[in-house]
């Protein structure tokens, strides 16, 4: 697929649909994603001129976008290997750290459900909901959302449970 520089935005705009299938298929994360395709997108924008008419447009932005991942890549493993988050040692010593503790194993637990399960459990659980409402907003009926509640309920106690026993 070859492009002429004429329209480049609206070539790009084009691409759009591959590039987001792309950014999925390498990061895994579907705001990652997204944000690889923002920063791939505004990268060529930005540096147009480089393109040489003639050549494949497609290519030319799968490897802005592919150097774009690599760099956030190493830029994650840089700044998880020389920074902790300054919070973390806050409130060493005191009973903070204990509930800290535990509020990162539950959020861990979680982070390892389906998403079903972690959907049923923002709504119901952390935000508060009424099995109604959020019933309503899963367009499920009661019976699907009380049942999928009590399958995330006992999962997330199983890894609960599991995190406890490898902790001790």
């Amino acid at each position: 697929m070859t492009f002429t520089a004429t329209s480049l935005p609206t070539q790009i705009a084009a691409l759009l649909p591959r590039l987001r299938r792309f950014a999925r298929t390498i990061t895994f994360n579907r705001e990652d994603a997204d944000d690889l395709v923002q920063i791939a997108v505004e990268r060529a924008l930005n540096r147009s001129a480089q393109w040489e008419a003639g050549t494949r447009l497609d290519s030319w932005i799968f490897r802005i976008m592919k150097n774009a991942w690599i760099d956030e890549v190493r830029s994650r493993i840089r700044r998880d290997a020389v920074f902790a988050p300054e919070e973390a040692g806050e409130h060493v010593g005191d009973d903070y750290a204990e509930a800290h503790q535990q509020r990162m194993a539950i959020q861990k637990a979680i982070s390892l459900l389906s998403e079903d399960h972690r959907i049923v459990i923002g709504l119901v659980l952390v935000d508060g909901l009424p099995y109604k409402e959020a019933a309503e907003v899963l367009e499920v009926p009661m019976g699907t959302l009380t049942s999928r509640l009590a399958r995330a309920r006992e999962a997330l106690q199983g890894l609960l449970s599991d995190q406890a026993r490898s902790a001790s």
